[in-house]
């Protein structure tokens, strides 16, 4: 299928614009203003488009209340630039088929695919609506991007989170809980190796943490992972310190809510646990569903995704999918192929053109 060129040179163009525009998670302010701009003069139809905070979205023309809606989700926001770059990282830099820069990979890449494929789905009638959605503080999972907009938007059926996956259906993906955990112990004279050290009482906690298996396995995100990415205790040399916090990064499978891990892990280990939040969960979509079904008839490959997005926050049937390569993401001289994009719009388009879902 061939896709119109000014699809694909509008594409590039906003992407060299979001690049250009530093957007980190809760500083997406001035991005926001420039693709609102952006949609406001280029869009090739009228559309229905809204703001709330730093998220945008459009609604597809001749709205149908009656029909079934699809979100085409993606987010705006970046993570900071690792120290690494050897390149600006906030100048997109066209290298042949490469454009460099970050956030061209995660998530620019499948922004800018999304709003071109909202374009060229609303060229002619679908049996469903179409919600193109730009969503802020995904990288944080803040409380002012996708979850302050949901009620916002009309009701919604099923959607696209669109991140890089090579353009392979994640038909499921893990859950997150951070854990901050506190062991408690006396303090005492070093010399003397008197009171309760406190990082001895975490230690035991934290090698079960490390080495206890949950028994129930996914078939396609397979165990729970936890792993301790943080530590701090003490005082001085010379005292026994009486407290020592870490941090737990718990990556769920659908086999578990996020609170009946904290339940296990509570009851096994001795020092206080808090999570800093229970909403992010594992999810997952039917292998029936008519989206999985329409990939897997284009010869696409399902497959569970261990990292964390949007789907994590919406309760309707979502599958995760974009240009890009999920291990770029997050790197120095983070970059997108310009024919990764052109192939994410075909791919999409003979997904969607058509499908009754």
């Amino acid at each position: 299928m061939q896709i119109p060129q000014p699809y694909l040179q509008q594409a590039i163009e906003l992407l060299q614009l979001l690049i250009s525009t530093p957007s980190i998670s809760r500083e997406e302010s001035e991005a926001a203003d420039k693709l609102q701009m952006f949609i406001e003069k280029g869009a090739p139809l009228r559309t229905e488009m809204h703001r709330h905070h730093n998220n945008i979205w459009c609604i597809s023309p001749e709205f149908d209340p009656s029909r079934p809606t699809l979100l085409l989700d993606a987010h705006i926001d970046t993570v900071k630039p690792v120290a690494d770059w050897s390149t600006p990282p906030f100048t997109p830099i066209i290298e042949g088929d490469r454009i460099t820069g970050l956030g061209s990979n995660d998530d620019g890449g499948s922004l800018v695919t999304m709003l071109q494929l909202f374009y060229l789905l609303c060229q002619k009638k679908q049996s469903y609506n179409t919600v193109f959605l730009a969503s802020a503080e995904e990288e944080v999972s803040g409380k002012n991007g996708i979850e302050a907009v949901l009620p916002m938007l009309p009701e919604i059926s099923c959607a696209i989170v669109g991140e890089p996956t090579s353009m392979q259906p994640a038909i499921a993906e893990k859950g997150l809980m951070v854990l901050d955990c506190t062991a408690h112990g006396i303090a005492g004279h070093a010399a003397r190796n008197n009171g309760k050290n406190a990082i001895y009482e975490a230690m035991a906690d934290i090698e079960w943490l490390r080495t206890y298996r949950f028994p129930e396995t996914s078939p396609l995100l397979g165990n729970v992972n936890i792993s301790v990415t943080q530590i701090n205790a003490g005082t001085q040399h010379n005292v026994i310190p009486d407290k020592c916090t870490f941090v737990a990064d718990v990556r769920s499978n659908e086999c578990y809510s996020n609170a009946r891990l904290l339940s296990m892990i509570r009851e096994n280990v001795q020092c206080d646990v808090e999570p800093r939040s229970l909403r992010l969960n594992s999810s997952s979509i039917s292998t029936g569903h008519p989206l999985v079904q329409r990939a897997i008839e284009l010869g696409l490959t399902p497959f569970g995704s261990p990292t964390l997005s949007n789907q994590a926050l919406l309760s309707i049937p979502t599958l995760k999918m974009g240009p890009g390569d999920s291990r770029r993401s997050h790197t120095a001289n983070e970059y997108i192929l310009i024919s990764e994009i052109k192939n994410a719009l075909v791919t999409f388009t003979q997904m969607l053109d058509g499908l009754r879902i």
